[in-house]
């Protein structure tokens, strides 16, 4: 605050900037209002108070009473500043600036209803649920009376129970998906079946490995997401829950004839199924052999949560695997 920016005294200024403030909130200019109530403030500071007389001012000798009213004054508009910043502040979402306003006005005033009611409210919105129970609590014991610290008691206590509740929702659900977790492992391990996790894996949005229709019962079905390829023409199909029962035919048969196929050169019948195993080679699936059983064979390997099956042309089967031996290395 710069010397000679006010005439009068302490008091006098900041009552000034307290109604100017009074005024903004009457209109709920809240930024306005807060910057009048810091201005406020910030007169009655030791630094503001010294800043505020000049050179040029007539000497004025208080009397025994002004001298003894000056100093409470300021106190009350001290109080009163902080408590109305704290509105503002609260007004603005600015909730932990509305808890401090709030804490140095009751520093002052410990019996101010309003500073206890808007720090409650605050604290409320930060679901700090004992905080705000404790603050409205102490609001009360000085004005049992107070409707509105009454209805925010009740408001307080609506939000802790609802709190509660979501809380003991979010730990059946930890507790249920450790449960299908753990299930799902001992079904993979009780079907022989291998998984591996690469540190990129594959973005297939909610598709996973999952038992069916319950996720908790060792007697459901495993489902697999899996990818049917096509290597000799660089196409590929999704499939989101390839039940470990089925054969690839049963899904061919609703997914052929294939749009990019203008030879129609994939049926059923003419074509053979190869899938990796963990060291690099190739198993063939029967035809009539199961999801599950090729899986729990030993050698192949369910990376990343992904069954991949490369879906081959008969008559071009046994050049594609000698071009996958080559490029493997075998």
């Amino acid at each position: 605050m710069r010397a000679l920016q006010y005439e009068g005294t302490p008091a006098e200024n900041a009552q000034g900037f307290k109604e100017q403030g009074n005024d903004m909130v009457k209109v709920k200019r809240w930024k306005d209002a807060k910057e009048f109530y810091t201005k406020g403030l910030a007169v009655l500071s030791p630094d503001g108070k010294t800043s505020l007389k000049g050179p040029h001012e007539a000497e004025h000798l208080p009397s025994k009473a002004e001298e003894e009213a000056e100093p409470r004054k300021e106190k009350e508009l001290e109080e009163a500043c902080y408590v109305n910043r704290a509105l503002c502040n609260l007004e603005l979402k600015n909730y932990r600036s509305t808890t401090l306003d709030c804490a140095s006005a009751l520093r002052i005033n410990p019996k101010n209803v309003k500073a206890y009611y808007r720090s409650s409210l605050a604290l409320l919105a930060l679901d700090k649920i004992a905080e705000a129970s404790d603050a409205c609590s102490r609001g009360l014991t000085i004005d049992p009376s107070n409707f509105a610290l009454s209805n925010l008691n009740t408001r307080i206590t609506d939000r802790q129970v609802a709190l509660v509740a979501v809380q003991k929702w979010k730990q059946e659900r930890e507790q249920r998906a450790q449960k299908e977790k753990l299930m799902l492992n001992a079904t993979l391990r009780a079907r022989k079946i291998r998984t591996r996790a690469t540190a990129q894996p594959p973005d297939v949005e909610d598709a996973a490995i999952h038992l069916s229709p319950d996720p908790v019962s060792p007697t459901s079905t495993l489902m697999f997401p899996t990818i049917l390829l096509y290597p000799l023409h660089l196409q590929s199909d999704f499939i989101k829950a390839f039940s470990e029962t089925d054969t690839v035919p049963q899904h061919l048969e609703y997914i052929f004839p294939l749009p990019w196929d203008e030879k129609h050169e994939y049926t059923v019948q003419n074509v053979e199924y190869y899938m990796e195993t963990g060291s690099g080679g190739l198993i063939k699936a029967g035809k009539n052999v199961s999801l599950g059983k090729v899986l729990g064979s030993g050698g192949v390997e369910v990376v990343d949560g992904i069954v991949r099956i490369n879906v081959v042309l008969k008559s071009r089967a046994k050049a594609w695997i000698e071009e996958m031996k080559t490029r493997k290395g075998n």
